[in-house]
């Protein structure tokens, strides 16, 4: 499985065909997933942080890259890792890590801490990700624009305008892709135009569909840690049937 082959997924899309990208949290659900037949899956970080005891943002960096080695090894489809802001590793380490993992994609984020980082700091980062990596590595640069707000803020003009501005400059350091993470869909459509790179919608419960994600602009569609929650209500209903029955 090569990052050609998962970037290629992201082109060529009809408008209610985005690609959907479940996100898997241990082996066996990726085995679930990749059965149901989606093409390529995109591990969360809070899933996999649930799954192995922790909050999420609190896994060590050796217990993530060994789930998403067990993720990458019991499938025989594309993974993307969510890896966070990327635990402060040099690039050159991070791209090796992740290399060693077998997955061909990552998330990095712009946001640490409740804060956006230096727009110009994290395309520096980026660009040093990207030719650490070369072609081999499809960077999903997420935004935390409309999580944190634009500068403190919570207007929604201004969120766009910062969205597209670290877009832009994430796309010149080498991203394949922008994830402006609960940017609301009306908006979907702009940023894909402005920032002229396929846009990730993050699908929640009572929101649009994946599909619908897609005629509002979004070219990739991916849950974050909302299947690993809805599996784990269905595993609560059955513990508590378990114990009143």
């Amino acid at each position: 499985m090569t990052a050609a082959a998962l970037r290629a997924l992201h082109h060529g899309r009809a408008a209610d065909d985005p690609l959907v990208l479940p996100g898997p949290w241990d082996a066996e659900s990726a085995r679930i997933f990749a059965a149901a037949g989606f093409p390529a899956l995109a591990t969360p970080s809070a899933g996999v942080a649930a799954s192995l005891g922790y909050a999420d943002g609190s896994t060590t960096p050796d217990e993530m890259f060994a789930a998403v080695a067990r993720i990458v090894r019991a499938v025989d489809v594309p993974v993307t890792a969510d890896l966070e802001a990327g635990y402060g590793l040099p690039a050159k380490e991070l791209v090796e890590r992740i290399a060693a993992t077998g997955a061909v994609g990552c998330n990095i984020e712009d946001g640490e801490q409740g804060q956006l980082t230096d727009m110009a700091r994290q395309a520096d980062r980026l660009a040093e990700i990207r030719a650490a990596a070369g072609d081999a590595l499809v960077i999903n640069a997420r935004t935390d624009v409309f999580l944190h707000g634009a500068g403190g803020g919570t207007d929604l003009a201004a969120q766009v305008e910062e969205a597209v501005r670290r877009g832009l400059r994430y796309a010149a350091a080498g991203a394949d892709c922008v994830y402006p993470i609960l940017a609301p869909p009306e908006v979907l459509g702009e940023l894909a135009d402005r920032i002229g790179l396929p846009v990730n919608a993050l699908a929640v419960p009572a929101g649009p569909s994946p599909r619908e994600l897609g005629t509002l602009g979004a070219s990739r569609v991916t849950f974050g840690g909302g299947l690993h929650r809805r599996a784990m209500d269905s595993v609560r209903a059955t513990a508590e049937a378990l114990r009143t029955g």
